[in-house]
């Protein structure tokens, strides 16, 4: 008989948290970002974008969280798989859902168990990776 493990959910608390981390790195490193949370289901739990963040950002720090949610890999990850030749080298034009293959989007979990996404987006792509990786570390 297996027994089932429940895992708990993201909360907006972790939200919270999450987005607080990647704003304090982010601010950390002079870089104005937005960062979004969304749950495993994909709905976003957070939001916020620096005031000095360039308007873009908050659509492709979505993007980028919902990627990773989807596809269960940093988007940091995937980016040679879009190009051509590369294993999803249709996938970001043959879906309606907003795909984007930049890095700085990262799966959450919990337990090993995918529980939501955080994405960022306004700098780098290397340094919107760096920040979600550090949001993801301050997350108990």
């Amino acid at each position: 008989m297996s027994t089932i493990h429940a895992v708990a959910p993201l909360t907006v608390q972790d939200a919270e948290t999450l987005v607080t981390a990647a704003h304090r790195a982010a601010e950390a490193a002079g870089v104005a970002v937005s960062v979004t949370v969304l749950d495993a289901g994909g709905h976003l739990l957070a939001f916020r974008r620096d005031d000095r963040a360039v308007l873009i950002s908050g659509e492709t720090s979505t993007r980028k969280a919902y990627t990773a949610l989807q596809l269960d890999s940093a988007t940091a990850e995937l980016v040679d798989a879009v190009q051509p030749g590369g294993l999803f080298h249709t996938l970001p034009t043959a879906l309606d859902r907003p795909l984007l293959f930049i890095a700085g989007g990262v799966p959450v979990h919990r337990d090993g168990r995918l529980i939501g996404a955080i994405g960022v987006g306004g700098g780098a792509p290397e340094q919107d990776h760096g920040f979600a990786v550090a949001a993801l570390e301050q997350l108990a």
